[in-house]
């Protein structure tokens, strides 16, 4: 029998007692969304690999995660990523295994990881932004050309959350996880991703684009949850046209949205939707 580590899944099994007022307690298995942490570490040529950055994730995709947030950060254009692998260090325990990821860069990365991403910086799988100190700090990490094509327009807009419910299988089967999906401006679905930890799936469905050849910037980013800062951060950054959300966006996030040009709405579904900032020229 293989000793050989196995790589963690995105659910797993659990024994649960249902309790409920109008029938006989149940004893039944369920399925919960897998919440792992992984740890991603930073090298390029003539500098060792360094961790710049731990979060909580839900397992799979965990190269196009790391993509994606390392040109989220501002740390690299997609175009200078060399390499995406789980690192092999000695050091590492068999559970760890699959839990760390090292991308390696073809030349110096384009700000300081050190500055606010040092050896104990980490985040939870609710957290974007830990340490970013202003909006304009945030601004400055967007490095992305504006996108100049078609937006969708607000028919388009009003149905493209269900069709991002249609395709995910992990909620379906957990209820536990997010998922953020980027669609053409025809409501075309490019790529569909889903994490417990809302700003990851972003991170995911850019790294799938940058892995891929594909530019992460395109007409119109979806997310199953609210608008919050690092999402419309994250939206600003790959360079895509508009953010559209389920929930609510708040105060920062709008301003932010404003600045870099990027359409925004919430509170998006079959009957309505709300524009925070038309996106266009930024102000």
């Amino acid at each position: 029998m293989s000793t050989r580590p196995r790589r963690p899944g995105p659910t797993v099994r659990v024994r649960v007692d249902e309790l409920r007022a109008d029938v006989d307690d149940r004893h039944h298995e369920d399925r919960l969304a897998t919440e792992e942490p992984l740890e991603v570490r930073l090298a390029w040529p003539g500098v060792p690999a360094r961790r710049v950055w731990v979060t909580m994730r839900t397992p799979g995709h965990d190269f196009e995660l790391a993509a994606g947030w390392v040109v989220h950060e501002g740390l690299a254009a997609p175009e200078d990523l060399h390499t995406v692998v789980y690192c092999t260090d000695r050091d590492l325990t068999p559970e760890q295994e699959f839990n760390v990821v090292t991308v390696t860069l073809d030349k110096p990365p384009a700000r300081d990881p050190g500055h606010r991403h040092t050896a104990q910086s980490a985040g939870s799988s609710a957290c974007g932004v830990c340490g970013k100190d202003s909006l304009d700090e945030a601004l400055a990490v967007v490095a992305a050309a504006r996108w100049t094509g078609a937006l969708p327009a607000p028919d388009v807009v009003r149905r493209l959350p269900d069709t991002l419910r249609e395709r995910q299988p992990v909620f379906d089967r957990t209820g536990g996880v997010h998922a953020a999906g980027l669609f053409t401006a025809d409501g075309e679905v490019l790529v569909v991703r889903e994490d417990v930890g809302r700003h990851n799936a972003v991170d995911k469905v850019t790294g799938a684009r940058v892995l891929a050849g594909d530019s992460p910037a395109a007409a119109c980013l979806v997310v199953s949850g609210r608008a919050g800062f690092e999402l419309v951060q994250k939206a600003a950054a790959a360079g895509v046209g508009a953010l559209v959300a389920v929930g609510a966006p708040t105060s920062l996030s709008a301003d932010l949205a404003r600045r870099s040009g990027l359409a925004l709405y919430g509170f998006t579904g079959p009957g309505r939707t709300v524009r925070y900032a038309s996106g266009g020229d930024a102000t």
